[in-house]
């Protein structure tokens, strides 16, 4: 008589699938920090005096339909907008066609010297998001590298360094002498440059 050969229990392996479930969920991080971070104004009030904003203290930033770029109405490569952002946010040499400054108490620094700047931002119903991601992100570069620079001068360190180890009060006084004030404007139709 031909032997059968022995069965395997397989109860508890339906065990040791959940508790291995179980594991990787558990140890398993998930990355939240996914989006564009934009700093919402609150909503108006009815007994809210208008503010009135000078030309020279907006930069005109526009994205038509056919992902050209224009600032200050001047067609612009998107690899530049990095440059002449930064240039002007900081306006280091105080050009009158350039943004206001205004003597600003800063932790850290002391009296500074802080731009009224704001980038406006518009984008055509047609735009690209991938060009709206690549402006979006130039325009983030240049906050970011004028912050860094400031650091490194002020501090001997970069501003990523503080934000990395969670330096709160550096981080603050460093976003206050170049706070990021980004106006989005609802997308519309402005058209392309052929029409």
């Amino acid at each position: 008589m031909a032997k059968s050969p022995p069965e395997i229990n397989a109860g508890s392996m339906a065990d040791i699938a959940f508790l291995l479930l179980v594991f990787f969920l558990v140890t398993t991080t998930m990355d939240t920090d996914f989006g564009l971070s934009r700093k919402l104004p609150p909503p108006p009030e009815d007994d809210q005096e208008i503010v009135d904003i000078k030309q020279r203290n907006v930069m005109q930033v526009l994205v038509n339909a056919n992902d050209q770029l224009l600032v200050q109405g001047e067609l612009m490569v998107v690899e530049d907008l990095k440059e002449k952002a930064k240039e002007f946010i900081a306006n280091a040499s105080n050009a009158e066609h350039l943004p206001e400054k205004k003597a600003t108490e800063v932790p850290f620094f002391g009296n500074v010297m802080v731009s009224k700047q704001v980038i406006s931002l518009q984008n055509d119903n047609g735009t690209s998001y991938n060009m709206y991601i690549q402006v979006q992100n130039e325009l983030a570069k240049a906050y970011n590298e004028l912050r860094n620079e400031l650091s490194e001068q002020q501090f001997g360190k970069s501003y990523d360094y503080y934000v990395e180890i969670k330096d709160k009060d550096r981080v603050k006084a460093i976003r206050k002498v170049f706070p990021q004030r980004i106006s989005e404007a609802e997308p519309k139709d402005i058209g392309g440059g052929n029409e």
